[in-house]
């Protein structure tokens, strides 16, 4: 199923570290990747989902299984960033997310539009399950 979302996506702020940059003064391109992942991390979070709970309690997980990565400008050392979260389409064991990197704000430059395809599996099998519709539930509306 493809989600219609009018709504802004989740919004992570990060600062760019210096420990972030390369020989050249500009983030390094697997560090965009990290972003990308504390961004996602915060928005399930702020969905209420308890990744903890999650693989504890019902033994599930998440697992990325495609990434992609238009790198559009580069951040530099102390830049404000934007990274974002936003589910894009939803099937039985699987789900995209589209995620971009803005410089300040969402108003402001686009410096990375990317995405990931993550799995659900049970963590016992390794073996994809269904996605509960719980999850993504506020997502939706």
């Amino acid at each position: 199923m493809t989600v219609t979302q009018n709504a802004r996506p989740f919004e992570w702020p990060v600062r760019v570290y210096y420990e972030d940059t390369d020989a050249q003064g500009v983030v390094y391109y697997a560090n965009y990747f990290r972003f990308m992942e504390r961004a996602r991390t915060e928005w399930l979070r702020a969905l209420g989902v308890d990744q903890v709970a999650l693989i504890n309690d019902e033994r599930r997980i998440f697992v990325v299984v495609q990434t992609n990565a238009d790198f559009v400008e580069p951040a530099r050392f102390n830049d404000q960033i934007i990274v974002t979260a936003r589910l894009t389409r939803l099937t039985r064991a699987t789900f995209d997310i589209e995620q971009n990197i803005y410089l300040d704000s969402l108003d402001g430059k686009l410096l990375l539009r990317g995405g990931i395809r993550a799995a659900y599996l049970n963590a016992d099998t390794m073996r994809p399950t269904r996605v509960p519709a719980s999850i993504f539930e506020e997502t939706k509306s």
